[in-house]
């Protein structure tokens, strides 16, 4: 059962309190660049986000945070620090939502003003640790960067901004490899309700990094904990949001993405299904509907498979396939089965 958190929302995005988890991404281009920013949050969105964050680490970026806000199709998050008044002018400039640590913006005055400052604006706080930037004394405390470290400074930049009256509050604790992430998460989620974002921070390249985050993430997810995710790549951030909603799918909580099953292939395979099953994918890829699709080598789990999902074929010898439809008796199909297919999957969707 999944964990009911306290609830904030970001721009038209709500986050905890029961809501769906949404999926978040960053751009990796200079913010102060409108054009290309903006180019890359429409691509962000395109790909699957629901909320996308820029960093604003200068004047420069901070000025070009409302132009951003009125082209973007999503809600924008500012990632910010050391410097509350970045935090100040984005705010000011329409962001709908701030990272930020409280503990590194320069002292209890600048934390009291940029409390007033998105209490005033209705502006939700994500608090980010990662193992890296634990504090000193923290570290000393517990020997490095421990999930019961990560957890302790997070907490404690809350309280900061909850002793300024402000508690719109989302926290995360990312660690760069996997049990440390999800025993920190863990951690956090028995000891408060504040809404948790989710993700493995430096996952790596596309490859290494999905399957690091599927594990920590999806771990967390089953376990009912987490309410935003963010699935962390190096190289193109477009990438990081189909990522995110697969792992949310697989883990039962998205119904609008198209599911894929096929088989691993062995001896007794007599149709192409790696081929057949790569075509219907690039033919699918961007649908959004909740619809099934099996491939299966032979006749063994074939059929079976095949009648769970809302069409399917199987290997039936000597080239041909069996094609399986819900609702419908098998029918044996000969020629281009990927052909075939798509032409049945097209018509059930229109």
């Amino acid at each position: 059962m999944k964990k009911l958190t306290r609830q904030v929302t970001a721009g038209s995005v709500r986050i905890g309190g029961g809501a769906p988890v949404s999926v978040q991404s960053m751009t990796n281009t200079d913010t102060a660049d409108v054009e290309a920013t903006l180019a890359q949050i429409r691509a962000l969105a395109a790909a699957g986000a629901d909320i996308v964050r820029v960093s604003v680490y200068n004047e420069a970026c901070a000025r070009a945070v409302r132009a951003l806000v009125d082209g973007s199709p999503v809600p924008l998050v500012a990632d910010i620090h050391f410097d509350h008044k970045l935090a100040l002018a984005a705010v000011e400039n329409g962001i709908h939502k701030l990272r930020i640590n409280p503990g590194n913006i320069g002292g209890a005055q600048n934390v009291r003003v940029l409390a007033d400052c998105v209490k005033a604006h209705h502006i939700p706080v994500r608090i980010g640790v990662n193992s890296g930037s634990v504090e000193k004394d923290i570290l000393a405390r517990y020997g490095g960067p421990t999930p019961q470290g990560m957890v302790e400074s997070a907490l404690s930049h809350a309280k900061l901004l909850e002793d300024c009256g402000f508690s719109d509050i989302v926290l995360s604790m990312k660690a760069s490899n996997v049990p440390d992430t999800v025993a920190a998460y863990r951690l956090a989620s028995a000891q408060c309700d504040y809404p948790l974002h989710l993700g493995v921070t430096e996952a790596g390249l596309p490859e290494q990094g999905r399957l690091k985050s599927a594990i920590g993430i999806g771990a967390l997810l089953l376990d009912g904990i987490g309410d935003t995710i963010r699935v962390s790549l190096t190289g193109d951030p477009c990438l990081e949001p189909p990522a995110g909603i697969e792992i949310l799918q697989h883990c039962g909580l998205r119904t609008d993405c198209v599911q894929f099953v096929s088989c691993p292939t062995c001896g007794r395979t007599c149709i192409d299904v790696g081929g057949i099953m790569a075509r219907v994918q690039e033919e699918l890829r961007g649908v959004r509907a909740p619809f099934k699709v099996a491939v299966m080598g032979c006749v063994v789990n074939g059929p079976g498979e095949a009648r769970e999902a809302d069409i399917g074929i199987c290997g039936g010898g000597n080239g041909a396939g069996l094609l399986i439809k819900k609702g419908e008796a098998p029918r044996k199909v000969t020629g281009d089965l990927a052909g075939i297919l798509i032409d049945e999957i097209r018509a059930m969707l229109r």
